[in-house]
């Protein structure tokens, strides 16, 4: 095709799927009286190369467009869903979708409702549990699930303060902020609470259910890190009708995401003025930054690895959340210098980086589930991380060979990390950070700039 009529073709394409926000679909209570105009991509986005525009129409169509739905059964207000056969919305995918949706104009309220869908939970949740369980967001809110107190009755890694921060950053939504700060905290309080359970700053996973594969759900599901993980009671609360609800390792990811959501969440209360919020989250960053550094640092893997709960004994094994300390800020430049380095040794340099398990571990195949394979939204979080410490050429190399491998083999849920071949669901929600790469300028071989909406 001629780039011409390519240009002709996304441009179109592109058009239509913003119209689906102004369709009758979307019209009405659902929408609250709001509708997008078309737009002419042109406007929105410039690439340096017809694939890149090719490949970014896609991404918003599919991972962005596609994924918003009407509202339906408990989901009273518009949501997102992941793809595939995950019909619900998630925590960690519904972030990077909303982040990028934010870029277009007429999505305010619409972001407004997905988030408020999280509080809406909260609120359900709290009626019908003891005080303890107080402010817990699920994993995923399934519309029509009939037992969804008791499925899922865990959550998952904590980024809905960062999601809301690209979406304040990029379209200014007082709103927003208005609508979510306090739920925001209560929802982190409940993590510190329910997570954090040696009061040290390092965080566990845990399910009410007692079922140790849900409790491995609230983090990267088949971590290597976590092969060996119980579920115990509460080592200090000896109230009624507990159970065997918390986990026996406390994550390196998951502490990491905390931090990082903390450090949104105190940004995100200054800019609304409140101050002893920002303050309290300030607190909490400085224990749990300072409890990483001292119990999970590991000069010789080069990177943080998961604890031990009860003895803060390494699990000798690091694993794909060993490197979100880079995007949550934990690492001391010493630190992240050494971080680097292990990254560009053969533990870590498949053809397609980064896998979510260091090659040389036994259990690694470079297409297993979370156990070898390779997944954009991390392999985002690590550029970022690394660029930020000032590792720019590093960061390009991850994000170049991603966004190359999208080119060549499509857009999906995670891909084999010899092969680069696609795996898991196409189109997925999160593979949208595909696009992010390019966007947040992690790329030197691919461009791509975008001029977001502001508030009125």
């Amino acid at each position: 095709m001629a780039r011409t009529n390519r240009r002709h073709f996304l441009r179109r394409g592109f058009t239509a799927s913003l119209a689906i926000l102004a369709g009758p679909r979307w019209r009405g209570a659902a929408c609250g009286g709001e509708t997008a105009s078309p737009v002419d991509i042109r406007s929105l986005l410039q690439a340096n190369d017809p694939d890149v525009l090719r490949l970014t129409q896609d991404i918003f169509r599919e991972c962005v467009l596609g994924k918003l739905r009407p509202p339906e059964g408990i989901l009273k207000r518009r949501w997102i869903t992941a793809g595939g056969g995950f019909y619900g919305q998630w925590i960690w995918d519904t972030m990077f979708v909303v982040d990028l949706l934010s870029l277009l104009p007429g999505t305010q309220q619409p972001i407004r409702e997905v988030f408020q869908n999280y509080w809406d939970f909260q609120e359900r949740w709290n009626e019908r549990m003891p005080a303890y369980a107080h402010d817990m967001v699920a994993c995923m809110i399934q519309p029509n699930h009939k037992d969804w107190l008791k499925y899922p009755a865990y959550s998952q890694i904590p980024i809905l303060a960062w999601g809301m921060e690209r979406v304040y950053e990029r379209n200014g939504d007082q709103e927003l902020l208005r609508q979510g700060l306090e739920p925001l905290e209560r929802f982190h309080e409940w993590y510190w609470r329910e997570r954090d359970l040696t009061r040290q700053g390092l965080i566990t996973v845990g399910s009410y259910s007692g079922d140790i594969q849900h409790g491995r759900y609230e983090t990267f599901d088949f971590e290597c890190n976590l092969d060996t993980l119980k579920l115990t009671v509460h080592p200090a609360r000896k109230g009624p009708n507990e159970g065997p609800w918390y986990g026996d390792i406390c994550a390196s990811g998951n502490t990491a995401y905390l931090i990082m959501a903390e450090r949104s969440l105190q940004r995100l209360a200054e800019h609304a003025g409140n101050h002893p919020m920002a303050a309290r989250r300030r607190s909490r960053v400085e224990k749990a930054v300072a409890a990483m550094r001292r119990h999970m640092w590991d000069e010789e893997a080069g990177t943080f690895l998961s604890v031990h709960r009860d003895t803060l004994e390494k699990i000798p094994v690091a694993t794909i959340g060993s490197w979100m300390a880079l995007m949550a800020a934990v690492p001391t430049d010493a630190m992240a210098r050494r971080m680097a380095q292990a990254l560009q040794t053969d533990h870590w340099t498949t053809p397609l980086p980064v896998p979510t398990v260091d090659r040389n571990d036994r259990r690694w195949k470079s297409g297993a589930y979370w156990r070898g394979d390779v997944w954009p939204a991390p392999n985002y979080q690590i550029a970022t991380g690394l660029a930020r410490y000032g590792h720019r050429d590093l960061a390009a190399y991850i994000a170049d060979k991603t966004v190359a491998n999208a080119i060549k083999n499509g857009v999906s849920e995670h891909y084999d990390s010899v092969s680069g071949k696609p795996l898991g669901v196409t189109f997925l929600g999160m593979s949208c950070t595909i696009a992010t790469l390019m966007l947040d300028g992690l790329c030197r071989q691919y461009s791509l700039k975008a001029t977001p909406p502001r508030a009125k």
